[in-house]
């Protein structure tokens, strides 16, 4: 017996939010697919103007994943690469992940991960 996509629709349908949120993240896992991944195409346009965005990357953000063990070290360095003060340093990096710096040169965003991640933050370049 074959299950029809109107039944398939109609159970979703029924499912609540986190449900239906898990059962995407599982079928993203099991298929190794992004259900972002078509929105992302669709809005970059023309392939060839996504490859040539990519490879003429001059501007970096530096994300915040985690502040790891030295909490108070990672807002200390927070502090001193952004012009916050202590409380929005610390909401920045109690909220993690977060930006904490957007549109720099490579070498700013290198230095900036570098003093992060020596305060023993955990942090991604994109």
């Amino acid at each position: 017996m074959a299950i029809t996509k109107e039944e398939v629709i109609s159970f979703i349908e029924n499912m609540s939010v986190l449900e239906l949120a898990g059962l995407v993240k599982e079928l993203e896992e099991k298929f190794g697919v992004s259900a972002a991944a078509p929105v992302a195409v669709a809005a970059a346009g023309a392939p060839a103007a996504a490859a040539e965005a990519a490879e003429e990357k001059t501007e970096f953000d530096v994300i915040l994943k985690s502040a790891g063990a030295n909490k108070i070290g990672v807002i200390k360095v927070v502090r001193g690469l952004t012009s916050l003060g202590l409380k929005e340093a610390k909401d920045l990096v109690d909220g993690a992940p977060q930006p904490v710096k957007t549109g720099i040169s490579k070498e700013e965003a290198a230095d900036a991960q570098k003093q992060l991640v020596e305060a023993g933050a955990e942090v991604e370049v994109k």
